[in-house]
């Protein structure tokens, strides 16, 4: 069944007209006729079951129907701290971060940060960035949307972040020993194309952040926190 994001309140039993994103998308492109269902969710949890009542030139109405409570997210609350990097590759890194559950975005800046949004810019990539994020959870099936934040200082951002366990991704000597019991909070940091310089590394390391490798190779930017998040749904979200 088709599932569609829409920023607005819903409840059982309410005549509710369609947003414009969604009346183009169920619709105009995919032809839904009146008495067709579909799945709408609003990010404040659970979901929506609806049913088309009326069609106009230009709008739609929906009866909601049914609520289900479920949210189908991640028993551990997981922040990515990502160094944000040019073209694609962000899109991807914040689509499938999504996918696996992540509960938070935080975009940074660093050393060898490929970008520097000036700020007419910000706003409009950000936008751009958490409907990336909105669209995955369309596909995947979760219900609270993970926010997508502003860019901070990656200095900033490790002294700020107070998460039961702190990773950064970078190379160790020495394998990490997970601890079979779930924290109930994680910090991943990943760095851009380029790499972490020594001195942000070490800085990371004196706030409590754990060096982790995975495996013997080193991924890009946009694969480690797919990777790494994919770890993390084994050991703790089975």
């Amino acid at each position: 069944m088709n599932r569609f994001y829409m920023d607005h309140p819903l409840a059982v039993g309410e005549q509710v007209q369609l947003s414009e994103t969604v009346f183009h998308h169920w619709v105009r492109v995919l032809r839904a006729k009146v008495t067709d269902q579909a799945i709408l969710f609003n990010g404040l949890g659970g979901e929506y079951l609806v049913e088309l009542t009326q069609i106009e030139k230009k709008s739609a109405s929906i009866q909601v129907l049914e609520f289900n409570p479920e949210n189908r997210n991640l028993s551990v609350k997981v922040t990515l701290g990502q160094v944000m990097s040019k073209g694609d590759r962000m899109d991807y890194a914040i689509q499938k971060a999504t996918e696996l559950g992540v509960s938070e975005i935080q975009l940074l800046t660093s050393e060898r940060c490929e970008m520097r949004l000036k700020y007419e810019r910000d706003q409009k990539k950000i936008e751009h960035w958490q409907g990336v994020a909105i669209a995955a959870c369309e596909q995947c099936g979760l219900n609270i949307v993970p926010k997508t934040l502003a860019p901070l200082a990656l200095t900033e951002w490790i002294e700020s972040i107070d998460s039961e366990l702190k990773l950064i991704m970078t190379l160790a000597d020495e394998p990490l020993q997970f601890s079979t019991q779930a924290p109930e909070s994680i910090a991943l940091l990943v760095g851009p194309e380029g790499g972490l310089s020594q001195t942000e590394i070490d800085f990371a390391q004196q706030q409590q952040f754990q060096p982790w490798t995975i495996g013997k190779r080193v991924l890009r930017t946009e694969t480690a926190p797919i990777v790494a998040l994919s770890v993390i749904n084994q050991l703790y979200c089975k």
